[in-house]
């Protein structure tokens, strides 16, 4: 499967073109996904991302913790992988393509080394929650090892604790000067999310629904950009086309939206977005 960002004058985000998959594609040509789970207490977001992440395509998806965390997946998953892992230590399986990290993970010295060590992979790295809320006081640390391929996706509160001098910014200019400073993709959740790029590319969502304002949404999101960068879309075209996919659940669901039902939704946003030949 092949998407196509596409943008409309003003810059904000058009439903998104979807092509159909060559008939000799395989699992591992779509591209495989690692989600880090959060400790046992804490793993619903990270089982929510990765979800997401295998709805949208990832031909492969893998969530990897402690056994503890993973017995608990256990329960609750079938098509996706577990692994034990510890992304401080542990080399990475050289296919995998895309990973996030942050969704439930804690706000701990072990989290802030384990997103130090994964950007030193040299693969997209979609970094999300509290692998961002860990680094409020030396944000120079993240910026210093963040590549224009990698992914942040801070809500309001989460930019503010990085970039405190721009938080009382208007969004477009506030993410821009973000994606300069921290050297990454920079999409800065809100009502209309801005997708920034250090080069000074950007572009806005405003196809998004008031209901998706409930508790492990933007977990979801963070598994869309993922499970899209482990396909080969880049990283500036992940996040955008993310946002709008998660904008058009909220809007096909409408009341009564839950996190726990946003992945059933992704196949029908998809198809609707699917071109004929």
């Amino acid at each position: 499967m092949t998407f196509h960002l596409r943008l409309a004058d003003d810059n904000s985000v058009a439903q998104p073109a979807l092509t159909m998959p060559e008939k000799d594609i395989h699992k591992y040509s779509r591209g495989h996904a690692l989600v880090v789970s959060g400790p046992v207490l804490k793993t619903g977001a990270s089982r929510l991302a990765a979800r997401a992440a295998l709805a949208v395509g990832a031909g492969l998806v893998t969530l990897v913790g402690d056994r503890s965390a993973l017995q608990e997946h256990a329960a609750h998953v079938t098509a996706i992988m577990l692994k034990e892992f510890d992304p401080g230590h542990d080399p990475l399986d050289e296919r995998v393509k895309a990973v996030a990290i942050g969704p439930g993970a804690g706000v701990t010295p072990v989290t802030q080394n384990n997103v130090l060590r994964l950007l030193q992979s040299g693969i997209p790295i979609v970094l999300d929650a509290d692998a961002l809320t860990v680094f409020a006081e030396n944000n120079h640390i993240l910026f210093n090892i963040l590549k224009s391929f990698d992914v942040m996706t801070p809500h309001k509160g989460e930019f503010a604790r990085l970039f405190p001098d721009l938080a009382d910014e208007e969004a477009i200019p506030a993410a821009l000067a973000a994606a300069r400073r921290a050297g990454c993709v920079v999409l800065l959740k809100g009502p209309h999310t801005v997708i920034a790029d250090p080069s000074g590319k950007w572009a806005v969502n405003k196809h998004a629904s008031p209901w998706l304002a409930t508790a492990g949404s933007g977990d979801i999101l963070t598994g869309l950009i993922c499970g899209l960068l482990a396909q080969g879309v880049n990283s500036f075209d992940a996040a955008a086309i993310a946002a709008w996919l998660h904008g058009d659940i909220g809007v096909r669901a409408g009341p009564g939206l839950t996190a726990d039902a946003m992945p059933e939704f992704i196949p029908l946003v998809l198809q609707g977005c699917l071109q004929e030949d």
